[in-house]
């Protein structure tokens, strides 16, 4: 039982950091209505810059938050801005053509990398990588937990700005209906450039709050943006609330897989328990959670 139970606690510290990468996509699917297949990718530029902040300024990680949010907030309001939002203009056989432009942003950022810092594995070590206290023989790590922690918060933030601001409220107005948000007085144009840069944001913070328990390479930011993908499935698309359920749905999945399994068969466990969601809830978890 006490295994169960450490097995339990791990997979729901890093399904909420899984929360975050999910809502990032969730925030820019519901407003856009496109999957956003370069969202991986975006993390990965967000733990690349918080691996140099490290390395070379002596910038804790969690710090580095500071850093890369902004950061990837203007890269990811630029792409809306000058990359995503002409093809709206434009009239193309393909409708999935801002789909098909994000793949091509993913690979671009990918290379970007790869001709900076090259294909080798990186990681960064601090004082408290390896620190655990124990709660009841139940061990915690403390860089996980902290970043359960942080990715709460920030959780919790974006809410209120949904629910509490001017903006937020816009944002919700033009996820439900873009047109009637126009008519309304509401510019979505500008809508969607915000949207598209706080998903952006929200993705760099988990990609920052994982590189202190993670590696990291040029080509991470696929299985990530795969990882997103099944998130939202899961959550239902557009739910924000389903979204973190989805999130730790997936991270206590993975920790079950390693443990009971095979470390190996953890990924392949997730995408099981996907596809048994997807048959008997095609909706996906938004229907449990109504959000």
């Amino acid at each position: 039982m006490e295994m169960f139970i450490q097995t339990l606690v791990s997979g729901i510290l890093i399904g909420g950091i899984y929360a975050l990468i999910g809502i990032g996509m969730t925030l820019i699917m519901g407003v856009m209505k496109i999957i956003n297949l370069a969202h991986g990718q975006l993390m990965m530029v967000a733990m690349y810059i918080t691996f140099v902040c490290h390395q070379y300024l002596g910038l804790d990680p969690y710090f580095a938050l500071f850093i890369a949010m902004p950061c990837l907030f203007v890269l990811g309001a630029a792409i809306q801005k000058y990359l995503l939002n002409p093809l709206l203009k434009v009239d193309s056989i393909l409708p999935e053509n801002q789909v098909l432009m994000t793949v091509g942003i993913g690979m671009v950022l990918t290379e970007v990398m790869r001709f900076i810092f090259h294909s080798d594995y990186r990681s960064i070590e601090t004082g408290y990588s390896s620190t655990a206290f124990y709660l009841g023989g139940i061990s915690f790590n403390l860089p996980m937990f902290v970043a359960f922690g942080i990715a709460l918060l920030l959780t919790l933030g974006l809410f209120l700005f949904l629910l509490k601001t001017d903006v937020g409220k816009s944002v919700r107005a033009t996820a439900q209906n873009m047109d009637a948000a126009m008519i309304l007085g509401i510019n979505a144009h500008w809508i969607t450039i915000l949207t598209y840069g706080l998903g952006s944001a929200l993705v760099a913070a988990a990609g920052t709050l994982l590189l202190p328990i993670y590696y990291l390479f040029p080509d991470i930011g696929g299985p990530f943006t795969l990882k997103a993908f099944v998130i939202t499935m899961l959550g239902g698309m557009g739910s924000t609330v389903g979204a973190i359920v989805g999130g730790v749905v997936l991270g206590v999945a993975e920790s079950l897989g390693a443990t009971y399994i095979a470390m190996s068969l953890k990924d392949a466990v997730a995408m099981v328990i996907f596809l048994l969601v997807l048959i008997f809830l095609p909706g996906g978890l938004k229907k449990l959670t109504k959000v």
